[in-house]
């Protein structure tokens, strides 16, 4: 395996594994750089308290996957820096909110935790807190910080957490909040400590940014242009995950059907098929798509490809071609259905869910209903529904809204109602069924309990102990419900054994 990662850092994988990516492209090597983890070791430790204990850190983490995967990357600067990780508020030295602007909900729960915690200063004159993430990027909100919430030691954004080691000693030897945002990522950085969370999962960063503009969206104003990563870059760091005993393994991207665009010799279903073809991967994952550029090759890619999960995140937003386009989403409900048509021809089993915003400026009982008659037509397994939420300097945040609140929440209702009826009959048909089930670990409300997912992604509990965590357990599905099914296990192959 390690011959293996050290091809895929050359650039030379094709030969270790018979693929071949074509000419190698290599955009300005100054836009790339690896992190020198010794070097931050060295020039940035924390040292440790007057009595002898290790500065402790806790991240608060809100919003999406690209969000998790930069709370693993901060929290192995931290260790890096000599913190240690601790899961109690009380005992941090550090308290950092990685944030998400995507809607208005998450930035009032930023600021309500923060006010919230703001007694901790009191008991610990060490405390720092941090905001980062998706809100530091934008400009009310640093405003906020700097005029309403003065006790927040730093505030630093998406494209410079590379910084964080220098920012937090300047914030332990400043009086006023150390605010630093990027307005764009000069570099694209490599080799980032991190420190996972799960021992099973793994996030795999494939690309940043987006370039597509929806008008509701705040991300392409947060998170920048599109930039992909080299794809040697990738499979080495996949390589990796798996030696060290990763079984899913996810792939992230603001727009993953985007990736290669920027660097003109490769493209996603190119990545996923090489991606596949690694010794030892067990399962991939991808997220999240933009249904415009959902090209016949990818869906060839994902059909084709052994280790690809059967599961599509396929975001429609609207079911109304109005709608669509006062959104710029680019795709029409017309082609949407064409579109899952293909997929289904081609991958008969595969799990479809979506996310969908109601209550858009404009929107009307009749475009509302064009969206759920969408619903009972597509017939998505899940559903990720939103009212909208109006973001700082998007153009929809300035189009005309004639809709009440009232109103929107009626159709959520009214939207979530089908959707919970189509996802609890397509779970009904599962009783009886055994699964594949892969094991991540223990039930958050019950250690007897054991959760783990199918490659659908569906969740699925039933009892056993730690010691399936990691492995494929085959699940006869009791008990199913909308949003889980409840189960048994009748067999272990992993272990051969079986279990009553």
């Amino acid at each position: 395996m390690e011959n293996l990662i050290k091809l895929a850092r050359e650039g030379r994988l094709e030969r270790g594994l018979g693929l071949t990516f074509g000419t190698t492209h290599r955009p300005n090597q100054a836009e790339r750089v690896s992190y020198d983890i010794e070097a931050l070791t060295k020039k940035y430790q924390i040292g440790r308290k007057a009595d002898g204990s290790p500065y402790r850190f806790k991240i608060l983490t809100y919003g999406c996957q690209m969000n998790e995967h930069d709370t693993e990357v901060m929290a192995g600067l931290l260790y890096g820096m000599g913190y240690q990780q601790t899961e109690s508020e009380e005992d941090a030295d550090f308290i950092l909110f990685n944030t998400c602007a995507v809607r208005e909900n998450a930035e009032d729960k930023v600021f309500g935790q923060i006010g919230r915690m703001r007694p901790l200063k009191f008991r610990n004159p060490e405390l720092l807190f941090g905001l980062c993430g998706c809100m530091a990027q934008e400009q009310g909100v640093q405003k906020l910080v700097l005029e309403k919430f003065p006790w927040v030691d730093l505030v630093f954004g998406t494209h410079n957490i590379q910084r964080l080691p220098e920012l937090v000693f300047q914030a332990k030897n400043s009086t006023e909040t150390v605010l630093e945002v990027w307005d764009k990522a000069p570099e694209t950085v490599e080799d980032w400590p991190k420190i996972r969370k799960d021992s099973v999962r793994a996030w795999v960063n494939i690309q940043y940014g987006c370039n597509k503009f929806c008008t509701y969206c705040i991300v392409p104003y947060t998170r920048g242009v599109e930039r992909s990563r080299l794809p040697e870059d990738i499979l080495a760091e996949v390589a990796s995950l798996v030696a060290e005993g990763y079984r899913d393994i996810t792939l992230l991207g603001q727009n993953v059907n985007d990736y290669g665009v920027d660097l003109g010799t490769t493209n996603f279903a190119g990545l996923l098929r090489k991606v596949n073809e690694i010794p030892g991967i067990d399962r991939i994952r991808f997220t999240t798509s933009n249904p415009w550029n959902f090209t016949d090759e990818l869906i060839d890619a994902i059909a084709q490809s052994e280790h690809v999960v059967e599961h599509i995140h396929l975001p429609v937003q609207s079911g109304s071609n109005r709608i669509l386009k006062r959104m710029n989403r680019s795709h029409t409900r017309e082609y949407y259905l064409n579109l899952v048509h293909k997929i289904r021809g081609a991958i008969p089993n595969v799990v479809l869910t979506t996310d969908i915003i109601v209550g858009f400026p404009g929107e009307t009982e009749d475009d509302f209903e064009q969206t759920v008659s969408l619903v009972r037509e597509v017939e998505f397994d899940n559903a990720f529904t939103f009212i909208y939420s109006p973001r700082e300097n998007t153009p929809a945040a300035s189009f005309e809204d004639t809709a009440t609140l009232a109103e929107k929440k009626d159709r959520l209702r009214r939207l979530n109602d089908v959707q919970n009826e189509i996802s609890l009959r397509h779970n009904l048909q599962l009783r009886g069924e055994i699964v594949d089930v892969l094991v991540e670990g223990e039930s958050r409300t019950n250690k007897d309990v054991l959760s783990g997912r199918t490659r659908g992604n569906r969740l699925v509990l039933f009892p056993g102990d730690a010691s399936m965590q990691g492995r494929h357990v085959e699940v006869e599905i009791t008990e199913p419900q909308t949003f889980l099914l409840k189960g048994r296990v009748v067999r272990a192959p992993e272990v051969q054994e079986v279990i009553s």
